[in-house]
């Protein structure tokens, strides 16, 4: 029975919009019709109980009550019948309508009102199973706080969400909910954000650290200046992508509507030919009403529900229903380097100071010349001695040259910090570089004197060989494509055990390499985070962005992942494939069921009560089937290993 479909959008809101009236009047729209369905039930055995103990009955043969119960309770199947008769569209509706009013030809009164009881009673518990699914969305849109309390003009003042634009402050005291997107400008605290990330431990956020909508602060106040407010939002995504998950049609949804269709055809075929052999009426009653695939034409759409929606609660937003499926198909991940394997930061990796000089020594002179420069590496440099506790002194002095590097007079020394050939241009010796070390280098010199070499590299990800290698486990190959060069290229594949690694890569080439693995018959997603991937994520199979990524990336991405966490990945494919895995599931036992109730039934092993059972039961089975895609409440799935410290990289 399809019952209460999945899709009714139309009355549900967004986060960008007020959300507590809205969604309540979605709520109270239900109330009356599930009463009147309770209504029907109870109608329904009342007018059973009245047919079997033959309570009232003017009309010889004729149960005035019973069917009086039956009009009332059957009416809403009868109706859709009607409408999808007069479309040509093929039902279980009809199939049913068609065997209650057929055992009522028969007088069989009771036999019909007995059907029709199991018919409203597997919609009610079909419309309940569903409502778990819309409670996914009833949680997140009803999570975020509709007032808050901002800071403007040196004053606080209580406004709505939606008057609140980028560039304000947001207040958050300590049990609050973060209601904006955001970075914190001052207070010191915890933060629990798994309903974003999926991490099951709060965070903690100071000055600089990003915050998202829909965390919890634990412990101290917040003050945040606002970058997204609303469905811009990563939680607002997150609302966004669930419940476009229930106006998409995944082609294994579209399968499941004709397989239903089919599958009516043939009961009706098969009722066509117990007639004629046995003339049988309650055998041909008993064919069409066992057959029935309401299993998969329910069941589908609640399973790819469930699937995004577990997804979601894990921080991964799965643009539609068609992309889940696609990505329970993958068996190829070609990623790029920066920003996805990696940090996308430049860190110290490794510090070689010259004879005869400290480490700490070599850092600390290497921080105060480039204390004001902006540079990249300079910024990983002073960062490094700032984590390391040394003090920095004020360069007296500060120059630079394009090309070469910076000179710097600290403490009555000039102090160089470039490359090699700022050193030769003021005929200071440098050694060669070692051969061991990939990365940028930096030559440090003082006083004339060389002090030693600073690398800094972008690092990997701490999760990123857990990660490669539960994909590796799920039997998913893994490339490598990335700008860089190619022996920083295969050194991060050699040290992530990632099958294929190929650098130097523009664009373009990208591009061509994700079109030829499709024609080679591979189903590739492409995971990325810059503007260089967008056309290589828009042209695979399925494009995955990383939440830190370019907003152009994350647009033309088929997924998100919110967190960064690259084993986000590895669970959602573990989504996507249970839950396509569920879907055929359902596929295969509907078909087994009705065939095996079909031959039954023929021959007379099922009468109609027995088949309608049959009928009802399976369907409830292949429900609950779907619904083991439905997260309980507070659930976080965390099937991984430890990370460990990240490691270096070019």
């Amino acid at each position: 029975m399809k019952g209460y479909p999945l899709r009714e959008n139309a009355a549900m809101t967004t986060i960008a919009e007020p959300a507590a009236e809205p969604h309540a009047e979605t709520v109270h729209d239900h109330a009356p019709f599930e009463r009147l369905a309770v209504l029907r039930i109870l109608v329904t055995i009342a007018g059973a109980a009245a047919v079997w103990f033959r309570v009232w009955e003017p009309v010889p043969a004729f149960s005035v009550l019973g069917t009086a119960a039956l009009v009332f309770a059957c009416w809403p199947i009868f109706r859709e019948a009607l409408e999808n008769l007069l479309v040509r569209r093929m039902t279980m509706e009809l199939s049913m309508s068609i065997a209650i009013l057929a055992a009522v030809a028969i007088g069989e009164i009771f036999t019909a009102l007995v059907v029709a009881l199991f018919v409203l009673v597997a919609e009610e518990l079909e419309h309940l199973t569903v409502a778990r699914g819309r409670l996914a969305i009833r949680d997140l849109v009803d999570f975020i706080p509709a007032e808050v309390r901002v800071r403007r003009d040196g004053t606080i003042v209580t406004m709505p969400l939606d008057a609140v634009i980028a560039g304000d402050l947001v207040l958050v005291s300590p049990g609050e909910k973060v209601p904006v997107d955001g970075s914190v400008t001052a207070g010191h605290s915890y933060v629990d954000q798994s309903r974003i990330t999926g991490e099951s431990m709060p965070a903690e956020k100071h000055a600089g650290s990003t915050v998202f909508a829909g965390s919890i602060n634990r412990m101290g106040a917040l003050e945040i200046l606002v970058e997204r407010v609303g469905k811009d939002t990563s939680y607002g995504r997150i609302i966004r992508a669930v419940e476009e998950a229930e106006q998409t049609r995944a082609p294994v949804q579209k399968l499941a509507d004709r397989l239903a269709g089919y599958l009516v055809y043939a009961a009706f075929a098969a009722a066509i030919v117990t007639w004629f052999m046995t003339h049988d009426v309650r055998d041909t009653i008993s064919v069409i009403i066992v057959a029935g695939a309401c299993g998969i034409a329910a069941g589908t759409p609640l399973a790819i529900l469930g699937g995004i929606g577990r997804a979601a609660k894990l921080g991964s937003i799965i643009k539609g229903g068609i992309h889940l499926e696609t990505l329970g198909r993958v068996d190829t991940v070609v990623l790029d380097k920066t920003g996805t394997l990696t940090l996308g930061e430049p860190a110290v990796t490794a510090a070689m100071p010259a004879e005869g000089v400290e480490i700490t020594e070599l850092l600390r002179l290497a921080a105060s010349a480039e204390l004001h420069s902006e540079h990249p590496l300079a910024r990983a440099v002073v960062v490094e001695a700032g984590r390391l506790g040394l003090e920095v002194p004020e360069p007296a002095s500060f120059s630079y040259k394009l090309g070469r590097g910076i000179t710097a007079e600290v403490e009555g020394r000039t102090v160089l910090v470039g490359n090699r050939k700022l050193l030769a241009e003021a005929g200071i010796v440098a050694p060669p570089r070692p051969e061991d070390h990939v990365g940028s280098d930096i030559v440090v010199a003082a006083g004339g004197r060389f002090l030693g070499e600073i690398i800094v590299a972008d690092r990997i990800r701490p999760e990123a060989h857990d990660a490669m290698a539960a994909l590796a486990a799920l039997g998913i190959r893994t490339l490598l494509l990335s700008g860089d060069t190619t022996p920083v290229a295969r050194k991060v594949a050699l040290e992530l055990g990632i099958a294929e690694a190929v650098g130097d890569m523009l664009p373009e080439d990208k591009l061509a390499r994700i079109r030829a693995l499709a024609a080679e018959g591979h189903v590739t997603a492409m995971v990325g985070d810059g503007v260089n991937d967008a056309p290589a994520l828009t042209a695979s199979h399925l494009g995955i962005a990383m939440g830190s990524g370019t907003d152009i990336a994350k647009e033309s991405a088929d997924v998100v992942l919110i967190g960064n966490d690259l084993f986000k990945l590895v669970e959602t494919l573990r989504i996507a494939r249970k839950t396509r895995i569920v879907i055929w599931q359902n596929f295969a036992g509907t078909i087994g069921v009705d065939l095996l109730g079909i031959v039954l039934a023929a021959f007379g092993f099922l009468n109609p009560l027995l088949a309608a059972f049959i009928h009802v039961g399976s369907e409830l089975a292949f429900l609950l089937n779907s619904a083991r895609m439905l997260a309980p409440r507070g659930e976080v799935e965390t099937e991984r290993p430890a990370a460990e410290a990240p490691a270096e990289v070019a």
